[in-house]
């Protein structure tokens, strides 16, 4: 079984774009005990300005730019809620 898409939203924002999607994944892996998998961007410029994600061996984190920190993950729905606070917050 692949992952399914269980959220996916892509917008103009602003002076830029929002692209959000989550996959739920068939079992939890390492990296990602939850049982999902996501990219969440706010794209400026052709440049991502925040962004979270759990790429493989790197389990959940957050990007400022060029900085980035641990996201602790609670549920999806807290997810897109604290990417669009920080979105928020940016502009």
């Amino acid at each position: 079984m692949k992952a399914q898409r269980v959220f996916y939203k892509k917008q103009q924002y602003a002076e830029g774009i929002v692209e959000m999607v989550v996959w739920q994944l068939p079992k939890p892996e390492p990296d990602r005990p939850h049982g999902y998998k996501y990219r969440l961007a706010f794209i400026q410029d052709g440049v991502r300005v925040i962004g979270y994600d759990n790429e493989r061996g790197k389990g959940d984190h957050r990007h400022y730019g060029a900085f980035e920190q641990p996201y602790c993950f609670v549920d999806v729905k807290t997810l897109i809620q604290d990417f669009l606070n920080d979105v928020r917050k940016h502009r």
